[in-house]
């Protein structure tokens, strides 16, 4: 029988799971399309590796095995899988049509919306990724100053501009890497370091998981300010969690252009680049940044369902008070075991972050530990608490009574030296992540 969320007496059989990887590893290059929903991301052996459906906040692999998902998609999915009044809004919409030969009326009603609710949204263009807007952001500041330079902060997506300060940037020619450059995060000395006449923008995470320390934020829009330099926040996580609005209502920091993609459409294909009008309206005539699925019928019914709702039923309170339990409640298990000098949980309610420190070994193999045993009791992790408006009290409760369990089963692992002794398969592997650095120099973070 397939693993369900529970304390199962053994690791769930993936055997379809492997029979599709074997499938896929001579045609794909990878065999997955997002780094952090790959193989390498998890315990190879234990965990499974496809999915084939999911409700509320529970999926079901292909072999049949149920799981309580803490990852949402990468975080799309902020109401949760199969959310009724959303799904209603798509199926609605399919019955009229996908994608049609002139501009659909939703495309008006969305950025009505969104004109609504987000700050600095005098101007909105829709697209479908987040590389597409953070990348457009780029290029309509670059015009908009007349400069060339970039420095960023964060995750960006995969085009050139971005890509090129990180260790995966093969293909990109040496003039386009000299024009980008990265910062530390909640360091303005290292802004200033980097700021001159020829810096079209700086682009960053509002947050991560580090919050904002001594009015960095204010402080950077006040440098750009001076420096006639524009600032762009990238809210993919931000954007509709921490507030709807995003991090520029919760901080009441405007800047010039903001980028959103994940949250808002509850795991339809859409993103929004919202700004000022005067930058923004460069795309009417001298940007060219058009794409033909901008305008896809459903993705802009989902948005407007998701919206919808997030407002009315106060999704980001939501969202804080139940990852709250769960933050809280891992900390003080880790206290409690007398293990929290090497783990903890770290970040804003609505997505945190459990963290190992080496001091107690391999922080991946201690990582890949809890990963495996959390899959054995049935629940899909990979270190992170993506809340959705779809988990329950029960959920957090029977979280907290797993990692209770697993947590002792660490304790022990660690006192007698075999937590890599104890994994079943291969640990997970680090994902690069350029969060500061201020030189071109790649950086691999865990």
């Amino acid at each position: 029988m397939p693993n369900k969320v529970d304390f199962n007496p053994d690791y769930p059989i993936i055997a379809a799971s492997d029979a599709l990887y074997e499938r896929a590893v001579g045609i794909m290059t990878p065999v997955t399309q997002t780094l952090a929903k790959g193989p390498g991301q998890y315990v190879n052996g234990v965990a499974p590796k496809y999915v084939e459906r999911g409700n509320g906040a529970r999926v079901w692999d292909v072999d049949g095995n149920e799981f309580l998902d803490y990852n949402m998609g990468i975080g799309p999915v902020s109401l949760g899988y199969c959310y009724p009044k959303v799904d209603a809004a798509i199926i609605d919409q399919l019955k009229d049509g996908i994608s049609f030969s002139l501009m659909h009326k939703l495309e008006v009603s969305l950025c009505e919306l969104v004109h609504q609710v987000i700050p600095n949204a005098e101007s909105i263009r829709i697209s479908k990724t987040g590389a597409d807007v953070t990348s457009a952001a780029v290029r309509v500041a670059r015009a908009f100053t007349g400069r060339k330079k970039v420095l960023c902060c964060g995750y960006h997506g995969w085009h050139d501009w971005y890509i090129s300060v990180t260790s995966r940037n093969s293909g990109i020619p040496e003039e386009i890497r000299n024009l980008s450059s990265t910062f530390e995060y909640n360091n303005i000395e290292s802004v200033k370091a980097l700021l001159d006449e020829d810096t079209a923008c700086v682009i960053l995470e509002p947050f991560i998981f580090e919050a904002p320390a001594n009015n960095f934020l204010q402080e950077l829009k006040e440098c750009c300010l001076e420096n006639g330099t524009l600032l762009i926040f990238d809210e993919m996580w931000t954007g509709f969690r921490i507030a709807i609005g995003g991090a520029q209502e919760y901080f009441n920091v405007i800047p010039d252009l903001a980028c959103y993609s994940k949250a808002f459409a509850n795991g339809m294909p859409i993103a929004l680049l919202t700004g000022r009008k005067d930058v923004m309206s460069l795309f009417n005539e001298e940007v060219f940044f058009f794409t033909t699925f901008g305008g896809e019928a459903l993705s802009l019914a989902a948005a407007i369902a998701t919206i919808h709702e997030m407002i009315a039923k106060n999704v980001p309170a939501y969202l804080a008070q139940k990852g709250k339990q769960l933050k809280d409640g891992y900390n003080a298990i880790a206290e409690e075991l007398g293990i929290h000098q090497y783990t903890k949980c770290i970040g804003y309610d609505c997505r945190s972050m459990v963290t190992f420190d080496a001091s107690a070994g391999n922080p991946l193999e201690l990582k890949s530990y809890v990963q495996q045993e959390l899959i054995k009791k049935g629940i899909l992790w990979s270190g992170f608490h993506n809340m959705s408006f779809s988990h329950t009290d029960e959920d957090i409760a029977y979280t907290l009574k797993a990692y209770r369990a697993v947590l002792t089963l660490l304790k022990a692992a660690v006192i007698n030296n075999e937590v890599s002794g104890s994994l079943r398969g291969n640990p997970v592997e680090p994902v690069f992540r350029k969060l500061g650095n201020a030189s071109n120099k790649p950086v691999v973070k865990a």
